[in-house]
């Protein structure tokens, strides 16, 4: 048995986890432009939806949903630009040498990153949970809602991560949320209900974050539907949600396994 083998059994690997997570969020509040924005765009966002989606017929408790999944979506792909700049940096690869495995690497990045996004998200959702006649559910929706939040946070921090490890640039990685992110968001009945008539919906229906969309929406509309054409139950959306995200922690995990030149620039 060799040194590094009795090493890596030895490491303490959920300090590890928590000192990667915990990095995350030091980052974040030591960066005062980050925090600002971050405090700032749940209340405009609460400002301006609040009144503007009053006039749509669907009605703002329909809405709420889906602006909580976008919160959730860009903060968490935003928050994990910083795998990029950790490879560029040199930390990341102190990390990979290190007896520390993978995956708890992942875990940590992922956790610090998803922690952000809910974060910013809960403050959209006390804000029109507190004020907003038409978002009352029972206090048992209200934390199974939050504890979905938590599992979307997860998932979708996963898939930054993912894309960020396989990705050169912060340029690139911009270019790449555009073209994957901006349509997964459309496509998750944020703002439109599905038509089982139309080719949108099959898209929809393959939408990982559709379900975590229509979980919000049973919850804070106390399981009503609200007169959408299509919208999936709630132990389906629960159960996609929860599988999407080990899916995604699994191949988070896989990526970093596999040995790149980009490991050690």
């Amino acid at each position: 048995m060799t040194t590094s083998t009795i090493a890596t059994r030895h490491v303490p690997v959920f300090p590890a986890i928590g000192t990667l997570a915990w990095r995350e969020l030091i980052r974040f509040f030591r960066q005062r432009t980050r925090v600002f924005g971050a405090l700032g765009q749940p209340i405009i966002f609460w400002l301006l939806f609040s009144e503007g989606f009053r006039s749509v017929d669907l009605g703002y408790a329909y809405q709420f949903p889906g602006i909580v999944a976008m919160i959730l979506l860009f903060t968490a792909i935003f928050t994990t630009i910083s795998v990029i700049e950790d490879r560029n940096e040199g930390f990341l690869q102190g990390v990979l040498v290190s007896p520390v495995p993978r995956w708890a690497m992942v875990l940590g990045k992922v956790l610090g990153g998803a922690t952000i996004a809910w974060l910013q998200a809960m403050l959209f959702f006390l804000l029109g949970w507190l004020t907003i006649p038409e978002i009352r559910p029972p206090m048992l929706d209200v934390v199974a809602a939050i504890a979905l939040m938590g599992v979307m946070a997860i998932a979708l921090t996963a898939l930054g991560f993912y894309l960020a490890w396989r990705t050169d640039s912060s340029q690139g990685y911009h270019a790449m949320m555009s073209l994957l992110l901006f349509p997964m968001w459309l496509l998750s009945g944020a703002f439109f209900p599905a038509d089982k008539q139309s080719l949108l919906s099959y898209l929809m229906m393959a939408n990982p974050l559709t379900y975590g969309v229509a979980g919000l929406r049973h919850h804070l509309a106390a399981g009503e539907t609200m007169g959408e054409a299509w919208l999936p139950g709630l132990a389906l959306s629960w159960g996609v949600t929860l599988a999407f995200a080990l899916v995604m922690l699994a191949m988070a995990t896989r990526v970093v396994e596999i040995r790149t030149k980009g490991d050690f620039k």
